[in-house]
């Protein structure tokens, strides 16, 4: 029986910024790798959802490890490639054909809310949306660097979002743009669906809770919300 939606959970980063030997996807939050949260958050949103985790061929074992070690039911595993883009497209050869939703997920990200998740599969009850993606508001303040970047001058954060995913697509036109040469400019998988001109995306609420772990201090930042129960 083929799904109705397909996840993509894209865990290939070698994590370079976290500063970590290990992959920052695979560092202990409350005694599990952040990864299978963000596994686990899916799964109780979806939970007959089929699933594809995307990794690193040198992080394979180590997953498996990890899976025998926390008695975790591994997704299906496919090795991911050099860019994001790359492992995304090679998580989308293994959606079964039939699949009417592809939901793409960054494993560094533990805690999707069902809230949000809800959200974005009934914006896509509307045949007419090509795509949805969460966001939330820009708090800092923001100043716009000139050409030569020796000046700057204020830019107004209202017009701002930060992306966040999980995002979600129609699988047919999510495979038609992933057959377009990498950009640049493929910063997230609804940049693709625009470029190969599938239309624009639907913005939904994100979360501010949703964090990316991006660096050491946001371990600690997800174990104060994962241990103060608003989840």
């Amino acid at each position: 029986m083929v799904s109705d939606i397909h996840i993509i959970v894209v865990a290939a980063g070698s994590g370079t910024r976290f500063g970590s030997p290990l992959p920052k996807q695979f560092c202990q939050l409350e005694g599990r790798p952040v990864v299978m949260r963000a596994i686990d958050s899916l799964r109780r949103a979806l939970p007959d959802a089929a699933m594809t985790i995307v990794l690193a061929e040198s992080d394979i074992d180590r997953f498996s490890y990890l899976c025998n070690l926390h008695q975790f039911a591994s997704p299906q595993v496919v090795a991911g490639g050099a860019t994001r883009w790359e492992s995304v497209k090679r998580g989308l050869a293994t959606v079964a054909d039939g699949t009417r939703l592809v939901m793409v997920h960054d494993g560094a990200r533990p805690f999707p809310t069902e809230t949000m998740i809800e959200s974005l599969v009934a914006t896509m009850a509307d045949d007419a949306v090509h795509g949805a993606v969460p966001v939330v508001p820009v708090t800092d303040s923001l100043r716009l660097l000139s050409d030569d970047r020796l000046g700057s001058v204020p830019f107004d954060r209202s017009r701002l979002r930060a992306v966040q995913t999980p995002q979600i697509f129609r699988a047919d036109e999510l495979r038609r743009a992933y057959e377009l040469p990498y950009q640049e400019t493929f910063t997230d998988d609804a940049s693709v669906i625009e470029a190969a001109g599938m239309g624009e995306v639907v913005l939904t609420q994100g979360d501010p809770l949703n964090l990316k772990i991006t660096h050491p201090l946001d371990i600690t930042i997800a174990e104060t919300i994962l241990n103060s129960a608003v989840l």
